[in-house]
């Protein structure tokens, strides 16, 4: 009779692996096909392994109180012929011996029962590619020397212990790289991928909302100098976390750290990369006084040519996606930073006016905040995207 696995199904889309919690059958007892067998846990729901097929269970290989990864073997089902080949599975060729047939005997399968090759198509990746999880002292050292992280090893499936990355998987997949087009990343690329690196090791949440610029660009019409929308959103958001300066803070340990000044960074897209300038104090100054040292920042920048003053230490940023034509995006925060406000490009839309009973045409953009989810929960994110969204309504007050 052939032997049919019970495998770890993909319980998710982003679900890569389950914890064993408690086994709801014994081996030797009869199971029907789709009854409850194991209860297991991911890090989202507690959830069943469900039986393949009709049959008796002969073993339960997993151990309880451990991981394993989307489609590993968690036990086997003894089942008929007819149940096997119902199910579509690849049973191993018959022997006949005399006037009795037995299943053929497949190396490494115990010498009496027919071999079936469990299969788990349509992943992403490799069931096994749970990436370098742990890394031994010999591999650290390799990759010192060539200038690579962990992350860079995500996608390779390792075949040591536990799925493992090994040296030896190091070098084949070092191996293969060198046999396709390679070009070296600049510095500034090098940069920005080490700083998302560490960002992304934080749960990042996004919350957006869209606002009127109706009021922003009548403004500009009579305003000498003439603000833009990516620098009225660094203002809102400046004079916002001046009156409640908790969302900015940084979560080191068990301690919230409030920032001590609201400077407001703007992202400045330089080549190959982009470049961080930061307006200090944005909250003490006007949205007209802040038009001028914006744009001559906006100029170094591109340049490559921002003085020290003018980098680093900004308790947020601003970005404008809207320049490339983008209606909504989701950036991510700097490591240092617990937010990022993004703004889309402005378009027409129709907006129901309660006074005329009509609707009437509104430009508007889709306003976003990425925040550290560690510290802002989405009421209090939410909160100040309004207020945010409140004073850009009002840029004659900024």
């Amino acid at each position: 009779m052939p032997l049919i696995p019970i495998i770890m199904p993909q319980l998710g889309e982003s679900i890569a692996e389950a914890n064993i919690v408690s086994y709801l059958v014994q081996p030797g007892q009869e199971v029907a096909a789709d009854q409850n067998l194991i209860e297991v846990e991911t890090n989202k729901a507690t959830m069943t392994v469900t039986s393949p097929c009709t049959g008796r269970l002969m073993d339960l290989t997993g151990r309880l109180q451990q991981s394993y990864p989307v489609g590993a073997v968690l036990g086997h089902i003894e089942a008929s012929l007819q149940e096997a080949a119902r199910l579509g599975l690849d049973v191993a060729p018959v022997a006949k011996s005399g006037d009795a047939e037995h299943p053929a005997t497949p190396a490494g399968n115990g010498g009496s029962h027919a071999r079936v090759q469990p299969t788990v198509r349509g992943l992403p990746v490799p069931a096994n590619a749970r990436g370098a999880s742990y890394l031994s002292p010999r591999l650290k050292a390799r990759m010192t020397e060539l200038g690579l992280h962990a992350a860079d090893l995500s996608g390779v499936a390792g075949s040591g212990a536990a799925g493992r990355v090994t040296v030896e998987d190091f070098e084949k997949f070092i191996a293969l790289l060198e046999k396709q087009k390679i070009s070296d990343a600049s510095s500034m690329r090098v940069s920005v991928a080490d700083a998302m690196r560490r960002s992304w090791t934080r749960p990042i949440a996004h919350v957006g909302m869209p606002v009127c610029l109706d009021p922003l660009f009548a403004y500009r019409k009579v305003s000498r100098p003439k603000p833009g929308p990516a620098l009225c959103a660094l203002r809102a958001l400046a004079v916002a976390l001046a009156e409640n300066s908790a969302p900015a803070g940084r979560l080191v340990g068990s301690k919230i750290v409030h920032p001590s000044a609201i400077d407001i960074g703007f992202a400045v897209e330089a080549e190959d990369g982009v470049l961080v300038p930061v307006i200090r104090q944005a909250d003490k100054k006007s949205l007209n006084d802040l038009v001028a040292p914006y744009n001559e920042l906006v100029a170094l920048a591109r340049e490559r040519k921002l003085p020290v003053n003018a980098t680093g230490g900004s308790i947020a940023t601003v970005t404008n996606f809207g320049t490339f034509g983008l209606e909504w995006a989701t950036p991510i925060p700097l490591p240092e930073q617990t937010l990022v406000l993004g703004m889309g490009a402005a378009r027409h839309e129709p907006h129901w006016d309660s006074v005329k009973a009509q609707f009437v045409p509104i430009m508007e953009a889709n306003l976003t905040l990425s925040f550290d989810h560690r510290v802002l929960d989405g009421g209090a994110a939410g909160r100040l995207l309004q207020r945010i969204g409140e004073l850009m309504r009002e840029p004659e007050k900024l």
